[in-house]
C-alpha cells in the first residue's frame, strides 16, 4: 500500500490509480514526516514537495533522506526555480533521491519504472566548471561534459493535434538563437522531414538518447504516446485542436480526458479562436489555455508567430521585439 502527502497538487494527485492507505494533505516539517512515516510501513510514498516545509532548501530533502528510504520515494517537484535548478536536481541525486518528476504523469510513470541512477545521471553534477555552464557527468558509459539543456515534451490530447510538425517548425525557430535537437518516440515520422538533428527512438531508448544529446540547449520530444518521455521532461506541453468534431470525438472515446488535463500546461494548437472564444472554451471545459497556436507554415524558413510562445516557455533569444510573454519559463535558463 502507498502513502501520499500532498498540497499544491493534491486534487491531481488524488486521481492517481494506486492504492493508498494514507493520505496527508497541508504543509509539514521534516521532523513531522519522519515521526509518523520512520515505522510506518509503505510501499511509495508519493511526495508533493510544496508539503515540504522550506523544501527550497535543499538540507530539508538530506534531512529527510537520513531518516526514510529514498527508493520508496517519488518526489513531485513543482518547476520553481529553485527546484529546478540544476545545482538542485544534483543535490537530490547525491542523496540517492532518484524519482523525481516535475508533472504528475512522471508520478505514475516513475511508480511503474522507478528511475535507477543511470535514467539520472545526466543530471549530476561533478566537477561544475566556473560558471556554472558546463559539468562532469559521470554515468554507466564513463565520463562525459555537457551543457545543462531544457527538454520539452509535446504531448496531442485530441488525435492529430499537430505536435510532430510544431515540433519541426519549433526547432527551425529555435535554431536561430540555440543549438536544439528534436526526438520523437515509437514513431518515424521525423524522416519525412528530411532534417538534421530529429531522431526516432523508442520508449525504452528515450533516456540514453536524452543523455547522448546531452550537449544541446534544447531538446524537443514528441512524445506520441508514451508515458516515459514525461518523467525526463522539464515541461511537458499538452496540445488540443479546439474543433468541435475533434473534441467531441476526444470526448466520446474518454469522458474524463478533460478532468484529467485539469492541471496541465494546455496549448490551442492550429487554433483560429479569439479571445472570447478562448474564455468560452476555458469556462466550458474547466480548463487553463496556456497558449494558443494560428495555423502554421511548414514551408517557411520563419514563423514568426511561433516566437511569443516560445518566449512564454522561457527562451528569451526570440524575443526580438523586446520583451513580451511572462518570463518564468523553463527552468529560467535561457535568458
Amino acid at each position: 500500500m502507498n502513502v501520499i502527502i500532498a498540497n499544491k497538487y493534491r486534487d491531481a494527485l488524488s486521481a492517481l490509480d494506486i492504492e493508498v492507505i494514507k493520505t496527508l494533505e497541508g504543509e509539514f516539517t521534516v521532523d513531522e514526516i519522519i515521526n509518523t512515516f520512520e515505522n510506518f510501513f509503505f510501499n511509495k510514498m508519493i511526495l508533493d514537495v510544496t508539503a515540504l516545509r522550506d523544501y527550497k532548501n535543499i538540507k530539508t530533502l538530506q534531512q529527510l533522506s537520513l531518516s526514510l528510504d529514498m527508493d520508496k520515494v517519488i518526489l513531485l517537484l513543482d518547476g520553481s526555480p529553485e527546484t529546478s535548478d540544476p545545482e538542485y536536481l544534483s543535490d537530490l541525486i547525491s542523496m540517492r533521491i532518484y524519482n523525481f518528476t516535475m508533472n504528475v504523469d512522471g508520478v505514475k510513470w516513475l511508480y511503474d519504472h522507478p528511475n535507477s541512477y543511470r535514467d539520472v545521471a545526466q543530471y549530476h553534477q561533478l566537477d561544475t566548471t566556473h560558471g556554472g555552464v558546463s559539468y562532469n557527468v559521470v554515468n554507466s558509459g564513463g565520463s562525459q561534459s555537457f551543457k545543462m539543456n531544457s527538454i520539452v515534451s509535446f504531448k496531442d490530447v485530441t488525435p492529430g493535434a499537430g505536435a510532430t510538425t510544431l515540433i519541426y517548425i519549433a526547432k527551425k525557430q529555435l535554431e536561430r538563437n540555440y543549438d536544439v535537437v528534436a526526438i520523437e518516440v515509437d514513431k518515424h515520422d521525423f524522416m519525412y522531414f528530411d532534417e538534421e538533428k530529429m531522431y526516432s527512438v523508442s520508449s525504452n531508448e528515450i533516456g540514453n538518447a536524452i543523455a547522448k544529446h546531452s550537449d544541446a540547449d534544447v531538446i524537443l520530444i514528441d512524445a506520441n504516446t508514451s508515458p516515459a518521455v514525461e518523467a525526463l521532461a522539464n515541461e511537458t506541453i499538452y496540445l488540443l485542436e479546439p474543433s468541435k468534431i475533434q473534441l467531441n470525438k476526444l470526448l466520446a472515446r474518454d469522458p474524463k480526458v478533460l478532468e484529467r488535463n485539469k492541471n496541465k500546461k494546455i496549448v490551442l494548437n492550429q487554433c483560429l479562436l479569439s479571445d472570447q472564444d478562448v474564455a468560452d472554451f476555458e469556462y466550458e471545459t474547466g480548463l487553463n489555455v496556456f497558449y494558443r497556436i494560428p495555423p502554421l507554415n511548414d514551408q517557411s524558413s520563419n514563423n514568426e508567430a511561433l516566437d511569443k510562445f516560445l518566449v512564454k516557455l522561457g527562451f528569451y533569444k526570440q524575443d526580438i521585439s523586446g520583451g513580451e510573454g511572462d518570463k518564468k519559463g523553463i527552468m529560467g535558463l535561457f535568458k
